[in-house]
């Protein structure tokens, strides 16, 4: 029986018996979700703000996955889609055609990534900004006549897609394990091992450091190394003090591209505009999606230094690689407009700045409530661990689900956080819109307080 549109004229118990009927949601155990349906069903956001369709309404305190940088209900963006799509809903980049938003956020884009990332080539998101630089890469080592440098190194607890590519890149086991079998040429190492990473051999995670990892294959069969400039579905993980610029150097020692992941960093998510930013490195490679439309339109880019165009255009072979909406003039249009804002009411800064204070709440957190510890934090991308007993360092068991727990008793008080808990970790996430103000950011800690009030008298 053919069905009318009926937005908003449906009860949550009739979206509930259709959404389990008709929709297999990503990263979601099938069965729980087939027995017990969707957990919250969205109808409306506004700032920072969500609802549901009970009418329901929490702080979004991780910009759903890291993307709506910019917050719900933002009408300029609205409007900017609605006229490109009236202008000029599609065009293909296909074939040498362009259109006027993409070539404008490619020039935008340019002026604002650091040293000379000057090129970009566009994507709908993130997965496929990795995939295409992993790509991008082989080419270039190709055209350069050097056709057996194909494998790619990145870090354990790394997560870099969904696609083949970026889950064989991803080094958190879940998505390593789901496939039954990944694309080749991809090795992991250890994650921030900075003083192998520098070249002391006595370090006991050497052989599995990066540089480890080259000697043991050769450098002359490494294309690249991706790294994320801060670790996010991996559990906020910060890198100590000049792993970025050790692994910038030990790529230029190999001749090896170095790969920056951006998705999540990328737009002013650190207080910089990118992660790299802040610790003044120059990746070969960027990969950026998420901040770049605030999630209100499918896009990414991948953005290149002047030399890896430069082999490209010495060649007179045709790159066989694009995307039907590589370029598309809606969601370019969307993130023009979005660049636009950031600049003009200094987002930037305000993340920098509403970032130092949300720091200082949760260290008053971690002084005042047991189980908190481990608190980091750079611009609005923070993160917090919970353990039985910090002073002794004794987790909490794998079967307590401590931080399920306690992100259930955050949402329950109007507060929506992530939580990690990969090998044994409770990690809870942090990284609310970069439009959050002073005030919000008190009401974000005092929930997490309140919260974490219930969760010691439960746990």
């Amino acid at each position: 029986m053919q069905q009318t549109n009926r937005l908003g004229t449906l009860t949550r118990e009739e979206l509930a018996e259709i959404d389990i009927k008709h929709y297999l949601h990503p990263t979601t155990p099938p069965k729980a979700h087939y027995l017990s349906g969707p957990s919250t069903i969205f109808s409306e956001g506004k700032g920072i703000y969500l609802k549901d369709v009970e009418g329901q309404e929490r702080i979004d305190g991780v910009s759903m996955l890291w993307n709506v940088n910019l917050g719900y209900g933002n009408e300029e963006l609205a409007e900017a889609a609605k006229h490109q799509m009236v202008k000029l809903a599609y065009s293909s980049s296909f074939s040498g055609q362009s259109n006027e938003p993409a070539i404008l956020l490619a020039q935008k884009v340019a002026s604002l990534a650091p040293g000379d990332l000057n090129v970009c080539f566009f994507t709908s998101g993130g997965s496929e900004s990795n995939d295409t630089a992993f790509k991008l890469a082989r080419f270039y080592w190709k055209i350069k006549g050097k056709p057996e440098r194909t494998k790619i190194i990145s870090l354990e607890q790394s997560f870099h897609g969904v696609t083949v590519g970026a889950t064989s890149a991803t080094g958190i086991e879940g998505f390593q394990n789901f496939t039954t079998s990944n694309a080749p040429n991809f090795l992991k190492a250890i994650a921030h091992a900075l003083n192998a990473e520098r070249g002391d051999k006595s370090d006991p995670n050497y052989a599995r450091s990066i540089r480890g990892v080259i000697e043991a294959e050769g450098a002359d069969t490494i294309a690249a190394v991706i790294v994320e400039p801060i670790q996010g579905a991996g559990g906020v993980r910060f890198p100590p003090e000049g792993y970025l610029q050790a692994v910038r150097k030990l790529c230029d020692e190999h001749g090896i591209l170095m790969i920056a992941d951006e998705v999540i960093c990328g737009f002013g998510r650190t207080g910089k505009m990118f992660g790299v930013d802040n610790w003044d490195v120059v990746p070969d490679l960027l990969c950026v999606a998420k901040g770049i439309s605030s999630g209100y339109a499918h896009l990414g880019a991948v953005i290149m230094r002047e030399h890896i165009r430069e082999a490209f255009i010495l060649s007179d072979e045709m790159m066989f690689h694009g995307f039907t909406y590589s370029g598309h003039p809606m969601a370019c249009a969307v993130g023009l407009k979005t660049l636009e804002i950031l600049e003009r009411d200094n987002i930037v800064e305000n993340s920098r700045l509403r970032g130092e204070e949300l720091l200082k709440g949760l260290k008053y957190l971690e002084s005042n409530h047991k189980h908190v510890t481990q608190v980091r934090g750079l611009g609005l991308l923070a993160g917090i661990e919970l353990l039985k007993d910090p002073e002794t360092g004794v987790p909490f068991d794998p079967s307590e689900h401590a931080a399920a727990k306690y992100t259930d008793l955050c949402m329950d008080l109007g507060l929506q956080l992530r939580y990690f808990d990969w090998k044994g970790t409770n990690t809870v996430a942090l990284a609310p819109p970069l439009i959050i103000t002073k005030t919000q950011v008190e009401d974000i800690i005092n929930r997490m307080s309140d919260a974490l009030k219930a969760f010691e008298k439960q746990i």
